[in-house]
């Protein structure tokens, strides 16, 4: 088992990594036939564009997927599992740290399933109860998402349901790809886009869309670190969770999909529990956006100089959610 903190920064040459297809690649195509589906169900998120607001010589940019139904980029790839989805009578049943769970109980309800959904313990309340409002049938675990996931495979093994996974399944990540398929489209000179990681799907589907063309960097807490401490070891690790970002980046090992995508990350950058707290409070007394520590990240990474932008540098982040106390920020 790989435990605990690696190196700061993971940097790994796309020339140098092998370039053969992966049986487990999401392909271009795939994302856009994804968008297709999805498009009845989910929005077309904004993107913010604040200009040098560091006064550091670089542009800085939000993609605004906090504005999504359920609030987090999460119901595109729920919605892109379960459109195409052979669902039984059972239903659906699905791991979550909160979000993902919230989105497949809220695809299910719109799709006319039923939905069993896992949660940690160690989840917000406000997520826990979010899930609840859905309609979903909400089991709640001790411990962190794998130990939840645990409980939803064993579930999914006496019952047969259809297994919705957060992050790890080729339809998920298709439809979080749609994100950069988006921002593609409604920004032309941007030159990288910034992703929070926990189990991957995201960042696995950004760089899935985005390839060559861009730079991906990855974005993650030191106490949440499985891409960082994977790239570290040029193979899947797992890594201890915990930490203010553990309800949503919580995952112990980057998925198999997402790992596939790698190749197309440029770099990968851990920031403090404290940085991502602060730049909660900066996003909220700059833009008046409250979003979740999860979200946060990837601004912690700017105001922490963990990634730094070149001169001129149009930097995109991706601000992946927003269910959060708001007394826990203002």
């Amino acid at each position: 088992m790989w435990v605990g903190v690696c190196g700061h920064h993971a940097t790994q040459s796309k020339d140098s990594l092998v370039t053969e297809p992966s049986p487990l690649e999401v392909t271009r195509d795939e994302i856009r036939d994804a968008a297709n589906r999805i498009a009845p169900h989910t929005r077309r998120t904004p993107v913010l564009e604040l200009g040098d607001v560091f006064e550091d010589g670089y542009r800085l940019s939000f993609k605004l997927e906090f504005s999504q139904v359920t609030g987090s980029f999460k119901p595109r790839g729920a919605f892109s599992l379960l459109t195409g989805a052979s669902v039984p009578p059972v239903g659906v049943a699905a791991a979550s740290g909160g979000n993902f769970g919230i989105a497949a109980a809220y695809a299910s309800r719109v799709l006319g399933y039923e939905a069993t959904i896992f949660v940690p313990k160690t989840s917000p309340a406000e997520k826990i109860d979010r899930i609840a409002h859905q309609g979903a049938d909400v089991r709640v675990i001790d411990g962190y998402y794998d130990e939840a996931l645990a409980e939803c495979d064993r579930f999914v093994q006496e019952t047969g349901a259809f297994t919705a996974h957060a992050y790890d399944q080729r339809e998920v990540m298709a439809g979080q790809g749609t994100v950069a398929l988006e921002l593609s489209e409604q920004l032309e000179d941007f030159n990288t886009v910034l992703v929070a990681v926990g189990g991957g799907g995201l960042i696995g589907g950004v760089a899935s869309w985005i390839r060559d063309d861009r730079r991906v960097v990855a974005v993650e807490p030191e106490s949440c670190n499985s891409l960082n401490a994977s790239r570290a070891a040029d193979k899947q690790v797992i890594v201890e969770v915990g930490g203010v970002a553990s309800s949503s980046l919580g995952a112990a090992s980057v998925g198999d999909f997402p790992w596939a995508a790698n190749k197309w990350i440029d770099e990968s950058v851990l920031v403090s529990d404290e940085t991502i707290i602060e730049a909660q409070s900066w996003i909220w007394h700059t833009a008046k956006f409250a979003v979740e520590p999860a979200a946060a990240t990837t601004v912690a990474a700017l105001m922490s100089g963990a990634y730094r932008p070149s001169e001129g540098e149009h930097v995109v982040v991706v601000l992946s959610g927003a269910n959060v106390a708001l007394d826990s920020i203002v």
